[in-house]
């Protein structure tokens, strides 16, 4: 019996070895595959890396471009309120010229109404005037 219980113990130090060489190669291989991922994942990071590179300097750059076309706006902006300030000045003269005619005209028409008879007379002799050089020339 005791050479039974001795190859029972030397077929499970077998089985075990088998287990344990099996449990290393397969830890070995999944350390392999962790190593691939890793080296792709540094690989994606590093590839990352200079692509945000690229995108801080195109970012600087329209950034700058972005703060001259704002000084382009803000100076031609300022330049068309003069042109503005110009057009409103032309229109407040207009105005002030309809007024002036405004005045002229009320002026006249109350001159007028005033000294009807005068005009009323002096048409007649104007008419007078006319009939009698027109008789003249005949």
């Amino acid at each position: 019996m005791n050479w039974k219980m001795e190859g029972l113990l030397y077929i499970a130090a077998i089985i075990a070895a088998v287990a344990f060489a099996v449990l290393v190669v397969f830890l070995a291989m999944t350390l392999k595959a962790s190593q691939r991922t890793l080296n792709n994942v540094a690989n994606t990071l590093e590839s990352l890396e200079k692509q945000m590179q690229g995108i801080t300097s195109e970012t600087t750059e329209l950034l700058n471009k972005t703060n001259k076309l704002a000084d382009d706006i803000n100076e031609k902006s300022s330049k068309l309120n003069g042109v503005f300030d110009g057009v409103k000045g032309i229109g407040e003269t207009v105005q002030e010229f309809n007024q002036s005619l405004k005045q002229f005209s009320s002026t006249i028409s109350r001159t007028a109404m005033h000294n009807q008879d005068k005009a009323s007379q002096a048409v007649t002799w104007g008419t007078a005037l006319v009939d009698m050089w027109k008789k003249k020339r005949k």
